[in-house]
């Protein structure tokens, strides 16, 4: 858990960076808040996540059929035949859904992934996105980041993947927002218990 009171400076730090911020103390007050945030029958999309996993929040949004699962459509289709398609259709959904592997105490969120599919979405294409973060992935500045993704998050991602695909993964591409262009494009839902890794 951080210090006392860094939570209220992460979200004050957010919210100079107009970006949202909703703090709430367990896992499952942000379930309800997400689920309050995403119109019933909205366009989501989401890249895998234990977050929303572990919330609960995947199964709801991309397996339940109450939303429009860009998700669930783009795994139905051919990859090899459809990928300019599946590229495009998954580029700019109106709801993204999803988490960061850091935050910094100074408002920083870092994102890192190998295929960046859903890197885009994050910084701009998707109408609204809506990060739950556990208070864990707090640090003090982008280089703990990197360490925390490096010793923590990496070799939990690398170990799901090998065991999924039987290859190996990579930080491929970084994203870091620093502040947001648009007026309640982001909301990020900070929960003072940990979630995810």
């Amino acid at each position: 858990m951080p210090a006392p009171g860094v939570i209220e400076k992460v979200a004050a730090a957010l919210r100079a960076n107009n970006i949202e911020v909703r703090v709430v103390d367990t896992g499952e007050e942000a379930k309800r808040l997400v689920l309050e945030l995403v119109p019933e029958g909205a366009e989501v999309h989401s890249a895998k996540s234990k977050t929303l996993q572990d919330l609960s929040l995947f199964r709801e949004l991309f397996e339940s059929g109450r939303y429009d699962s860009l998700r669930a459509r783009h795994m139905t289709m051919d990859r090899k035949t459809q990928s300019r398609e599946i590229r495009k259709l998954i580029a700019a959904p109106d709801y993204m859904l999803g988490s960061v592997q850091a935050i910094t105490e100074s408002g920083d969120l870092v994102v890192v992934s190998a295929s960046a599919s859903q890197l885009g979405p994050y910084a701009s294409g998707a109408g609204r996105l809506i990060l739950v973060v556990g208070s864990q992935k707090i640090v003090r500045d982008f280089d703990e980041a990197m360490r925390r993704i490096e010793e923590t998050v990496f070799p939990y991602e690398d170990a799901i993947v090998r065991e999924r695909l039987n290859i190996g993964t990579f930080i491929g591409k970084i994203l870091i927002m620093r502040r947001e262009w648009v007026d309640g494009r982001i909301t990020v839902v900070l929960v003072r218990e940990q979630v995810g890794v």
